[in-house]
């Protein structure tokens, strides 16, 4: 690295669970992702990085604006807060970023348009933060995600939009309830290639119900996968032993609605009539995503919260992960081993008998 990285690719070495500071939480995670093992596929993309952040807000003299503005604030008075941070965020969005980091930026967004050949490339803009998920604080979900954005100029516009989201009403409020200096937070924002998913969900690598780490949770609906996020489905879930890959339990539900790419962005459609009752995942799939969770656990060393996407192409699908960061209910709870990985009577089974065992069930 050196004194003015401005554009970090996930794959490149500095970009890893050490990078916090210079490319978020987020970005962090997905650099850190390509490190587990070939199993573990992530979308290309790149890290807006804090230092771009700051040479912007600096060179604009948004250094200074900002703490001003912030002192006239009446932190009891949310209609004060909601005033200030409509000032601040305009104030970020309508500026321009100066030559340097415009040239950093475009000259990144062609690097990745060339790298997938293609003129029109799709990617997902998200904020990463520099402090979502600490030990005292939860600062996750507080800035924004853009999905579907097109051409350089929608880039550069919803990475300034990404930038002003650190100064939503929500995350000045909750910076002031817990003590955190606005400076202390910075933000980094990650480029990355949006996945064509045919199903996409989240998993666990614990059973979040009771904290059993034999298990694999994972959750599925068909499209992209802010409908299961977001909590606007009830999607299916299928709940996995990990030594086996035997599935103990599982819901298919009616899925009504899910969630599609546009040219603006995104919306919610509804589901083909005949697609509602049908699994969104095929038991190989589910044993894939067991073999991938497995693995992102064995690298972080401890319970993992999984997004991930599969792309299906005629008759050729791909595993995606798109984020994983750590299991925030059960992390802290004392490890049982009587519910490890520890061989058990249905492992000594074998894999071949539990593969069959999941084809039967589905």
């Amino acid at each position: 690295m050196t004194d003015s990285t401005y554009i970090l690719y996930f794959e490149e070495p500095a970009c890893n669970k050490d990078s916090v500071p210079l490319v978020g939480g987020k970005n962090a995670s997905l650099g850190e992702l390509m490190e587990v093992d070939e199993s573990v596929q992530v979308p290309p993309g790149f890290a807006v990085t804090t230092e771009f952040y700051e040479t912007f807000i600096d060179e604009r003299n948004l250094d200074k604006y900002i703490p001003e503005r912030l002192a006239d604030v009446d932190f009891d008075d949310d209609t004060s807060v909601a005033a200030a941070s409509e000032d601040i965020r305009a104030c970020i969005e309508e500026a321009s970023f100066p030559p340097a980091l415009d040239e950093a930026l475009a000259s990144a967004w062609e690097q990745l348009q060339e790298r997938n050949r293609s003129n029109e490339l799709e990617v997902a803009v998200r904020s990463s933060a520099t402090a979502e998920d600490l030990p005292d604080a939860s600062f996750a979900g507080q800035q924004d995600t853009y999905l579907n954005v097109r051409e350089l100029g929608q880039v550069k516009r919803r990475t300034k939009e990404c930038m002003a989201s650190l100064f939503t009403a929500r995350a000045i409020s909750y910076r002031e309830e817990n003590r955190f200096d606005h400076d202390e937070v910075l933000i980094s924002v990650g480029i990355q290639k949006m996945v064509e998913a045919r199903s996409s969900g989240v998993m666990f690598t614990v059973n979040p119900a009771n904290g059993d780490r034999s298990k694999v949770r994972i959750e599925s609906n068909w499209g992209l996968g802010e409908s299961v996020v977001s909590g606007k489905v009830t999607p299916d879930s299928f709940l996995v032993d990990k030594p086996v890959y035997k599935i103990v339990d599982r819901n298919i539900t009616k899925k009504s609605v899910m969630t599609v790419p546009t040219d603006t962005g995104i919306e919610e459609i509804s589901v083909d009539e005949d697609r509602k009752d049908v699994p969104s995942l095929t038991a190989n799939e589910i044993i894939d995503l067991t073999d991938v969770a497995k693995a992102i656990e064995r690298h972080y060393g401890e319970p993992q919260d999984i997004e991930w996407a599969i792309r299906e192409t005629g008759d050729e699908t791909q595993l995606y992960i798109l984020q994983s960061r750590p299991e925030t209910t059960w992390n802290d709870t004392k490890h049982d081993e009587t519910k490890s990985e520890s061989p058990s009577e249905s492992e000594k089974q074998g894999n071949k008998s539990t593969a069959a065992s999941i084809l039967d069930r589905l």
